[in-house]
């Protein structure tokens, strides 16, 4: 008989989830190239929209860029920072998603300057904008014998009452 390791999702992964996609400051960015179909992985500035969504300030000169406008399937890996200890026993959240830009917002952009202040160097340079990673699903890796399958509810903000 085949063991699934997967366990069955807890409150516990879930604020887990939602506390590395609040304190990320960078990701890893999986895409496909347009031009062969190979993945492209890069390292990306990264915070959450106001709904705890992913959010990525892009430049549109960017390789990653071309591959998500010509294919918004996208891959995010969310570790935490930590210098201490195996990195294979820390936290990570790997997020398959679909990639768009979003319109400018004022609120998105203060937002990101509050978290990031010398973003403001190229924060309006006419080549970047904020490209919006909706989760489709997850896995969570909360350590050794802790993973956890999640979905867009998992993740995201709950809606305010």
């Amino acid at each position: 008989m085949k063991i699934d390791p997967i366990r069955e999702t807890t409150d516990e992964a879930r604020a887990l989830a939602r506390q590395l996609l609040e304190g990320a400051r960078h990701a890893s960015l999986g895409t496909l190239d347009p031009d062969t179909g190979v993945p492209l992985v890069t390292r990306i500035a990264l915070q959450t929209d106001a709904d705890g969504a992913p959010l990525a300030l892009l430049s549109g000169l960017a390789a990653h860029t071309r591959a998500l406008a010509a294919d918004p399937r996208a891959g995010l890996l969310i570790a935490a920072e930590t210098a201490r200890g195996d990195a294979m026993t820390h936290a990570r959240l790997s997020i398959l998603g679909r990639a768009a830009p979003v319109a400018p917002d004022e609120g998105r952009r203060a937002r990101w300057l509050a978290r990031d202040p010398k973003a403001k160097v190229y924060l309006d340079l006419p080549d970047f904008r904020f490209w919006r990673i909706e989760p489709v699903s997850a896995l969570l890796n909360a350590g050794f014998g802790q993973a956890f399958r999640l979905l867009p509810p998992d993740m995201l903000k709950p809606p305010a009452e």
